[in-house]
């Protein structure tokens, strides 16, 4: 008898699809292949802002649940930096200035709400979010820097200081996932959030494209 597949790698290959999609849509593709400009990158950090605030909000509730607690670390912490990005590229003024799109709003909700109440949910966002900075984020935000001409401002957001080794990092994170104390059903439910994460992803990506669209029109 074979032994079982890892939570963490069925949580990998159960949302690979999702994560591929999520990718692709086609602003984010855009801004990969050259063809999104300096301000739809600007639109993309304003709308982190307010996805990152609701999850380090959950965080610090979280930090006293004894499962999500393990998950939450101070070196993942992305407000900060997504506030010195915002004030390169927007302006001191840059709370007045942005707002949060129809997806992202939908987005916080569900964050708020399951880091307020459930640490598997909470633990779900996290994963997408911070797994995916260390990984794709880390290509990303080289590529922006070239692309735009940044240094560290405007990308700090993808500028994890504090993990000298982010491979290190996320597998260590993927052995709490293992052994999480999650039964099969609990699981199951964990990975269907993270499912839902990639499809806020995706949607936000939508209402990127049309909102650059009904500004070109």
């Amino acid at each position: 008898m074979s032994d079982p597949i890892p939570f963490s790698t069925a949580l990998r290959e159960r949302s690979s699809r999702a994560h591929s999609s999520s990718e692709h849509a086609g602003f984010m593709a855009d801004l990969m292949t050259g063809e999104g400009t300096r301000d739809d990158y600007v639109a993309l950090v304003a709308q982190h802002w307010f996805i990152y605030a609701a999850l380090e909000r959950a965080a610090e509730r979280m930090r006293e649940d004894p499962v999500a607690a393990v998950f939450i670390s101070d070196k993942l912490t992305r407000l900060p930096a997504l506030e010195s990005d915002l004030e390169y590229l927007v302006g001191p003024d840059w709370r007045e200035r942005i707002a949060p799109l129809p997806t992202t709003r939908r987005y916080v909700e569900r964050i708020d709400e399951v880091g307020s109440t459930w640490p598997g949910g909470f633990v779900a966002h996290h994963y997408t979010r911070y797994l995916g900075d260390l990984s794709g984020g880390q290509f990303i935000g080289r590529l922006m820097s070239r692309r735009f001409g940044f240094d560290t401002n405007g990308i700090g957001f993808y500028l994890f200081d504090e993990i000298a080794d982010p491979k290190a990092f996320k597998d260590v994170y993927r052995e709490q996932l293992d052994a999480a104390p999650w039964d099969a059903a609990e699981q199951e439910r964990v990975i269907d959030e993270v499912l839902l994460a990639y499809r806020f992803n995706t949607q936000l990506f939508e209402d990127l494209a049309a909102a650059k669209a009904a500004q070109v029109a």
